[in-house]
Order: C-alpha cells, then sequence, then structure tokens
C-alpha cells in the first residue's frame, strides 16, 4: 500500500501551512549560490500543492517571503522578487488546470510595483477556482500582522465603533489578514530547524506541528503524505483530557 493509500480521507486538516526552509543549504550542497535553491524550491512549490489539492485539502500556505527577509543581500532579495515574477506568471495555468485558487497575506505595498500588480492579476485570473485556496505569505511576519490589527482595532474604539469591554478574540481575528481562512491544522517545517520564525503565531496555537530534516527543495509529495500521517496518528485535545476525548468519540 502507498503512503497516499494509508492516508484517511476521514481526517484530513482542512489547512496546512509549510515554513519552506533549506534553499540556500541546498544550494550550497550544490555548490551553487543560494539563488539556485530558491529556483529550484519552485518544484516543490508545484508538488504539495497539486498533491494538496488532489488529497482533498482545502487551504494551504506557504510561507514564501519573510519582512525579515528584506535584510538580506540585495542580489538575493532582487533575485527572490524576480523568481517571484516569473514563478507567478508561468504557474497561473497550473493553477486554473487545477481548479486552485491564488490568495496572499502579508505587507503586499512593500513588494515591487511590477511584483504587486502581477500577483494581483494572478489572484484575479484565479479568484473563481474552488478546489483549493494556495496562499503565500509574502513579505510577511505574524509580529506586524498582529500590530497591524491591533492599530486597527484602536482606531475603531477612538472612532467609537467599538468598545474596549467589547474586544474579543473575534474582533482580533476579523482584523488579521487571514480572516475568513481556518487556522492550520498541521504546520510543516523543512530542513530540520525547530522553529516558528513568526509565522502565524496566532493561528497555530493548537496546530500539530510537524519538522523534517528534508531541505525544500527535495520536498516531494511522498514528504506531504508521510506529515499528514503523522498527523493522523495524534490526539487532537485543545485543552481536554484524553478521557473527554474518548468520551465524545463514544457519544458520536
Amino acid at each position: 500500500m502507498s503512503l497516499k493509500e494509508k492516508i484517511n480521507p476521514e481526517r484530513l486538516p482542512r489547512h496546512i501551512a509549510i515554513i519552506m526552509d533549506g534553499n540556500g543549504r541546498w544550494a550550497k550542497n550544490h555548490g551553487q549560490h543560494r539563488v539556485f535553491g530558491h529556483r529550484n524550491g519552485v518544484t516543490a512549490v508545484r508538488e504539495a500543492s497539486e498533491a494538496a489539492a488532489e488529497l482533498g485539502v482545502e487551504y494551504l500556505t506557504l510561507y514564501a517571503f519573510s519582512t525579515e527577509n528584506w535584510n538580506r543581500p540585495l542580489i538575493e532579495v532582487n533575485a527572490l522578487m524576480q523568481l517571484l515574477l516569473q514563478t507567478i506568471n508561468d504557474e497561473i495555468s497550473t493553477l486554473n488546470k487545477n481548479n486552485i485558487r491564488l490568495n496572499a497575506i502579508g505587507d503586499l505595498e512593500s513588494l515591487p510595483k511590477v511584483n504587486r500588480k502581477n500577483l494581483m492579476k494572478a489572484i484575479e485570473e484565479t479568484r473563481n477556482n474552488s478546489r483549493m485556496t494556495l496562499t503565500l505569505a509574502l513579505s510577511y511576519s505574524s509580529k506586524w500582522e498582529i500590530v497591524q490589527a491591533a492599530r486597527r482595532l484602536a482606531e475603531q474604539v477612538q472612532a467609537g465603533l467599538c468598545k474596549p469591554e467589547d474586544v474579543d478574540q473575534q474582533c482580533i481575528e476579523k482584523l488579521l489578514t487571514t480572516n475568513g481562512i481556518p487556522d492550520p491544522e498541521l504546520l510543516i517545517r523543512t530542513s530540520g530547524e525547530y522553529r516558528i520564525s513568526n509565522f502565524m503565531l496566532w493561528q497555530i496555537a493548537y496546530s500539530e506541528l510537524y519538522f523534517t530534516p528534508t531541505l525544500w527543495p527535495d520536498f516531494r509529495r511522498e514528504d506531504l503524505y508521510k506529515a499528514i500521517l503523522d498527523y493522523q496518528c495524534r490526539e487532537r485535545r485543545f485543552g481536554k483530557t484524553s478521557e473527554q476525548i474518548q468520551n465524545v468519540k463514544k457519544q458520536e
């Protein structure tokens, strides 16, 4: 039986988020510049996206470029922006073929104008697709996102649209860039690092975390299947005890 066949379709995570890490080390291992790793990481993006859509995953979010990544050497940043531009242009037809809707979160205004224009064009051209939503986190960091939400909430209170005592979890979630998207049940990080790296800190409060030593350019369908199978072996308690969970299952 293949890994894919072992997956229980009734227990799929609705939303999977991935921290795509290891491009630079992969390139170094091949005696190449870091940009070479980023280019080869595009294949992994395609493999993970198509595999997730085929399984029935509804949302896939990929951490593509953080706000901190702007501090990298200018040659690498420029190459990444050019690669982003090229990839988006090249993949629109593939997204439509697979009925995948493109979305983006982050400080998109900080992207080069041509990148932002092409990104918005791709989002518009795929907006009617319904099989899966693929979200790219670009110029994104969770701390930036929470600060923006707090600022907007303060503005609402100042304008008399909301009272301080009425502020709750739902108020904040509506102001996050992921509003309308369910929180990830599964977070995957490649390359063997055990960090969250400022990614979706609010949203992953109860996500299952899966770390793999596989460098992102080597990540393939089977790696995604392994992560999902590992997820399906876990008991998700959300603060409850195992006994409580088991009792609920018995009642069902």
